[in-house]
């Protein structure tokens, strides 16, 4: 479990085939104090770590986690690093879970006094769970969406205001129109989108 609020910018610095994907991730953090078997979320990707030293940890990612996540898992990619929520912290962003639910592209960006304006195109399965002022986990970064915009096709658009301490301590300090981003919808949409699918079926049985 995590919050959402990224606590450091890392960088994949090796990447090996073994089945699964297998990376070892540069970060500032104190890997003395990380155990083996622990989760990290790596641009809002739950991922657990299977090695460390200092100065790095190593994680397994799947074929199944590739196909449904962006980004480039490669050499040099900075991630957005956060480690698991521990009981007594302080919850700063909101519950987010490191399961990411689609993909989505950044359509525009412009500058909003000293914010900057993001506009992100989802798929059309994700766009029951976006609402306005409802919270969204984009590369694993809690956020606001401020608009939303239903799309002719089925998508949605929304957008979101980017205060520059976010831009700062984040790997979207050069953000741009066409990255791709995951996607993670509040955990309280997912679990009323799937009462709303039950719905039916509960009231047909009574």
């Amino acid at each position: 479990m995590f919050t959402g609020i990224i606590t450091d910018i890392g960088r994949i610095t090796g990447v090996e085939h073994r089945g699964d994907l297998r990376l070892r991730i540069a970060t500032a953090y104190d890997t003395a104090s990380i155990d083996l078997g622990a989760s990290i979320a790596c641009s809002g990707v739950c991922l657990t770590v299977v090695d460390k030293a200092p100065g790095w940890f190593a994680v397994e990612v799947s074929a199944e986690t590739l196909s449904r996540t962006a980004g480039s898992w490669q050499e040099g990619t900075p991630l957005n690093l956060e480690r698991a929520l521990r009981v007594g912290d302080e919850l700063g962003g909101h519950i987010v879970t490191g399961h990411v639910d689609g993909v989505g592209t950044v359509v525009e960006v412009l500058p909003e006094g000293d914010s900057t304006r993001v506009v992100v195109e989802a798929p059309q399965a994700l766009a029951p769970y976006i609402a306005a002022k409802g919270s969204v986990a984009l590369d694993g970064i809690s956020l606001t969406v401020n608009e939303v915009s239903d799309l002719a096709g089925g998508g949605v658009r929304f957008g979101l205001n980017i205060i520059p301490h976010t831009q700062q301590m984040t790997t979207w300090g050069d953000i741009a129109p066409g990255r791709q981003l995951n996607i993670e919808i509040d955990v309280l949409a997912r679990y009323l989108g799937r009462m709303e699918q039950l719905r039916p079926r509960i009231a047909h049985v009574d």
